[in-house]
């Protein structure tokens, strides 16, 4: 545990004013832990309970926020002094948090820390909803971060939750009261609830559960601190058994991630280190579990950094309908999206802007939400928040795209059903395509920069032409400024910039990797297997004369020496072919002989060749060497040239005198040069379009290649969307069997009408009053033959229609019974009013009683 410093004080203290905590900055420990503990009714009996157990040099700060009245002063600190021996103060402005001392918030303010320094703060809201403890929790998991301990008592509502779920992302410790030993259950039942407790005990449990993790915890440490060497090789095996037990691998994440999720587990489960843990996870397979759901922690919130939801609404998404002054059907993809915040934040954006635009075109928007997460996947679906969702969800938005329920509230069916949820990987899984707006915030501050590599130009493919990327605020799109073009830097907003060719980084999901050069054991290959080393070394070993490296086409790959008494560029057009550099000799002796030269393995020896120079004729001698080995030149041709001494008695002049018969020999020859020479340059033009058909048939490929990877793209979202209507059908159909269970149950006469007053549906005790059959859905009501007399029936049906006052009469029947009718408006949902429900009670028993009393009190009079 970090010790901070020790406050002096005795046991029998009982007056605040005689111990107080340091007011001014002093030099000081600033790595001792900090306590952030938020209660409210029934609290202050839990805030005895924990005090009573904190030694007076702890080493750690309390501070305590608890909902308190704000028009009285408050008696806090005076009331826990009594229970405990350090000192305990009212929090001020610009007051240092010091170990061993314990700070409660004043009445009417918010409280905040930044840089272990209290701030208070005047409240947001006036009126309504507060949530004190939410707004302290986050700013200790802000400055705090893996030093940061919340804890939430007794109190009702469900403030506090969102807060231990920032210090849980941060690497803090969360904890809450037991709730049965709560006497009011709602805060720690809401934290428990939500997922993002590690530790739940009694109030006097607390300390000694905190003091417990803190001796195995980690000192304070930065964020992108990795294991040791040792430790590496540990931290290798988990991600082994995690990839076994889940299907996932997490290999390419950050270490430093990775490492500081395990170590919170160690601290939690008290275990000495990473390799006693290795052999933990492998006696308890469940604790995997456990520990891939902390690697996948999602804490969000509804419009997180208000600027980049502000910079969407009134520039980006605009500029995105102006492009379609027609309309267009939009799609968006929100990967990692947890629970479902922002895929909903989104879509109430995207309604926000249509109404304020007004657009002629029609536009909608189709937002994929997928996560890793099924869990969470399974929250998002449902659409039902906390009440303190109001600390981040306006009071106009949740009036108008929100449903107030007895938990907190619900999005409404419109936003609903702009968003479609599924569980995906985004590593191993084809992506969306077609995107207009992509939102990835904060997911890829988790992965390895060899992730980031691959998943920002999957991104790029994924959408459309100028379409939208959204990151998290400490994120960028890193080397790949040619794909993306920043439209604000401050919210981290980018535009998908088109390039003139295809990406040479994309990897998509499901397609092996295809790469220039061979990737063996984790190593890439370095210059010593390279071509122009190896080649370098072939020649210094078996030639030492100028030579060319060439492939069975003749392209020259290589160079060593000068070679320019032998090959010279030719005009026009840049070809670096051995055939149409060749100089005059050369060129007809080179016709065939590389090809031939693939296919034996013995050399080819061109001697005595006459090649015409700037300086004359130059006797060469030239050998054509095809390569078998090492595998790198394998199908490659070494051309290589040796200049030959002339004697004087073979040396002859340019242009001498000869016979008829050798003129004629010469003109013979000059011609079957020309001839070979126009054959060649066809050959070569031939060979120029086989090569532009070869590269139109691979782009062909490519497209073909494209629109393979798009159909199972869009196979991908057809499942998706397919498993969406399945778990809706599901539920609708378990929500009907129960709703027939409990009407047939009640053994209650129910009867719904549409708002024209016509059948929509009835329970099988409605056929003892109306002669239904099942051809009757959709017939007005009037026109069913019934046993009630009550011949206004369908005029008060109407009635409380218009009124929305319902209505409530004894009948009798014809055969003597009586019930209890009752006639309100249906309500669905949303609450819209679409039609009415009548309910039937017998009432005979009732009545016949009343009857026989009525009679008894006749009798009696008489």
């Amino acid at each position: 545990m970090a010790k901070g410093r020790s406050v002096t004080v005795t046991k029998d203290v009982t007056s605040p004013d005689q111990v107080a905590c340091p007011t001014r900055p002093q030099n000081r420990d600033t790595d001792f832990p900090i306590v952030g503990i938020g209660c409210s009714a029934g609290g202050l009996e839990a805030l005895d309970a924990l005090l009573a157990h904190v030694p007076a040099d702890s080493g750690m700060a309390f501070i305590i926020v608890q909902h308190l009245d704000p028009h009285h002063d408050s008696n806090l600190p005076q009331l826990l002094q009594r229970g405990t021996p350090m000192p305990v103060v009212e929090a001020g402005e610009q007051m240092p948090v010091q170990p061993n001392c314990v700070y409660v918030i004043p009445p009417n303010k918010d409280l905040s820390l930044l840089n272990g320094i209290l701030h208070l703060l005047d409240p947001a809201e006036k009126r309504g909803l507060r949530l004190p403890i939410d707004f302290f929790l986050r700013s200790l998991a802000d400055d705090r971060h893996n030093r940061a301990i919340g804890v939430v008592l007794s109190g009702m509502g469900s403030d506090g939750m969102l807060g231990l779920g920032a210090i849980k992302e941060k690497g803090g410790l969360t904890l809450a009261q037991d709730p049965a030993g709560a006497k009011a259950d709602s805060m720690p039942s809401s934290a428990i609830k939500a997922g993002v407790v590690d530790i739940v005990a009694p109030a006097e449990e607390v300390v000694e559960r905190i003091a417990a993790y803190l001796r195995h915890a980690p000192p304070g440490h930065k964020a992108d601190a990795l294991p040791g060497v040792g430790e590496q090789s540990d931290l290798e095996r988990i991600i082994v058994l995690l990839r076994s037990r889940t299907g996932n691998d997490l290999s390419l994440y950050k270490p430093s991630t990775l490492y500081r999720r395990i170590e919170r587990r160690i601290a939690l489960l008290q275990i000495s280190g990473i390799a006693s843990y290795v052999a933990y996870l492998r006696d308890n397979p469940q604790e995997l579990d456990l520990l891939f759901k902390e690697v996948l922690i999602g804490v969000t919130n509804f419009f997180r950094d208000p600027s980049v939801w502000e910079f969407l609404r009134d520039t980006a998404i605009p500029a995105l309908l102006a492009r379609h002054p027609e309309g267009k059907a939009l799609r968006a993809w929100v990967p990692a999206c947890s629970s479902g915040e922002e895929a909903y934040s989104l879509a109430i954006v995207f309604r926000e802007v249509l109404e304020q635009l007004k657009p002629e075109g029609h536009f909608s928007l189709q937002i994929y939400a997928t996560d890793l997460d099924v869990d969470a996947i399974d929250k998002a679906r449902q659409a039902c928040y906390p009440a303190n969702i109001a600390s981040d969800v306006n009071p106009e938005r949740l009036a108008r795209h929100f449903v107030a329920e007895e938990s907190g509230y619900r999005v409404n069916r419109d936003i609903r059903e702009m968003v479609i949820f599924a569980p995906q990987n985004i590593v191993s899984d084809p992506p969306f395509t077609r995107l207009d707006i992509l939102s990835c915030r904060n997911l890829l501050i988790y992965f390895g920069p060899d992730l980031q590599k691959k998943i920002l130009p999957l991104f790029h493919y994924a959408l459309s032409p100028e379409g939208i990327l959204v990151l998290g605020s400490a994120e960028t799109v890193g080397g790949f400024v040619d794909l993306f073009t920043p439209l604000d830097k401050k919210t981290h907003i980018f535009q998908r910039i088109d390039r003139l060719s295809g990406s040479s980084w994309l990897d998509l999901p499901a397609r092996a990797p295809s790469t220039p050069q061979m990737v063996v054991d984790g190593e890439r290959p370095d210059y010593r297997d390279s071509i122009e080393h190896q080649t370098n070394q072939l020649i210094q070993q078996n030639y030492s004369p100028a030579a060319v490296l060439v492939n069975g086409d003749g392209d020259i790959l290589y160079i060593s020496g000068r070679i320019g008494k032998y090959l010279e560029p030719p005009a026009g057009k840049v070809n670096i072919n051995i055939h149409a550099m060749a100089r005059d000799g050369l060129r007809e002796a080179l016709t065939g002989v590389i090809r031939n030269a693939l296919h034996q393995p013995q050399p080819i020896h061109l001697n005595g060749l006459q090649i015409d120079t700037e300086r004359g004729m130059q006797t060469v001698n030239v050998t054509v060497q095809g390569i078998d080995k090492p595998d790198a030149l394998r199908n490659r041709v070494l051309v290589v040239f040796n200049d030959q001494k002339a004697s004087a008695g073979r040396r002859k002049p340019r242009h001498s005198v000869a016979s008829d018969r050798e003129n004629a020999l010469a003109l013979e020859l000059a011609q079957t040069r020309d001839t070979l020479r126009i054959n060649q340059e066809e050959m070569q033009a031939s060979l120029e379009e086989v090569k532009s058909a070869n590269e139109e048939l691979q782009v062909t490929n490519e497209e073909l290649t494209t629109s393979k990877e798009e159909l199972q793209s869009m196979n991908e979202e057809l499942q998706t969307i397919n498993a969406e209507l399945q778990s809706k059908v599901d539920d609708l159909t378990w929500a009907r069997n129960d709703m027939t269970n409990l009407l047939n149950s009640t053994e209650i006469a129910t009867i719904f009408l549409d708002n024209e007053m016509k059948l929509r549906r009835y329970t099988t005790h409605a056929t003892h009053l109306f002669k239904f059959i099942p051809g009757d859905v959709g017939r007005s009501l009037s026109d069913i033959v019934t046993d009630l007399d009550y011949p206004g029936l369908q005029d008060d049906a109407i009635a409380v229609l218009t009124t929305l006052i319902f209505s409530e009469k004894q009948v009798c029947t014809e055969d003597g019974r009586w019930f209890r009718v009752r006639i309100m408006p249906y309500r669905t949902q949303d609450n819209v009013i679409d039609g009415v429900v009548l309910t039937f009670i017998d009432i005979t028993g009732i009545k016949q009683l009343e009857a026989r009393l009525r009679k008894r009190e006749t009798r009696r009079e008489h």
